[in-house]
């Protein structure tokens, strides 16, 4: 039984992972570099609900993520790592905080992904866009800048999947 429990946290995290990848490559494809525009919404980011539900969206996520910015030629060399950091600490706090709601939505863990990706994308667009090197002023700019994407995406389609997702007893019953 517990092999078969970790077997299908595997597959879960590969589908998630493959998902991701794929829904941000055929975003990019339908609306060129709009998953690296100054507010980008990844709309692959409402994946991220599926860290209410699963653990094996957390490496699924990450995975995901790492592999989009590895094959996006648009991509920043330090969005590997960076980009990437802030999926998995965004899901890890999500998976923690599931059960913390008000009016039966998370919205605590809703928020992450906007935090960690404002926090650390914000701070590497700094880095890498500043004509001058790195300032507070263009580290709070971007951050806001992808904080209002990500809250975008999280607080519209993301909470109409959480509340399918919640209602729908196959669904949970596929992710737990």
């Amino acid at each position: 039984m517990m092999k078969l429990k970790q077997t299908n946290r595997i597959t879960q995290g590969a589908l998630i992972a493959a998902m991701y990848f794929v829904l941000t490559h055929l975003q990019n494809f339908i609306l060129p570099g709009s998953t690296t525009w100054v507010i980008q919404c990844r709309l692959a980011e409402v994946l991220c609900i599926l860290a209410f539900f699963t653990p094996a969206a957390i490496p699924g996520l990450t995975i995901g993520c790492l592999l989009f910015n590895l094959s996006y030629s648009g991509a920043l060399p330090l969005d590997f790592l960076v980009g990437s950091l802030a999926t998995l600490l965004a899901a890890v706090v999500m998976w923690y905080t599931r059960n913390m709601k008000v009016k039966g939505l998370p919205l605590l863990g809703l928020a992450m992904p906007a935090l960690f990706n404002a926090v650390l994308v914000g701070w590497e667009l700094a880095v890498y866009i500043g004509d001058t090197g790195f300032t507070m002023q263009a580290f709070a700019i971007n951050a806001v800048y992808v904080a209002i994407g990500e809250a975008i995406v999280l607080f519209i389609p993301g909470i109409i999947l959480y509340k399918i997702l919640n209602r729908n007893t196959m669904a949970r019953q596929l992710l737990s």
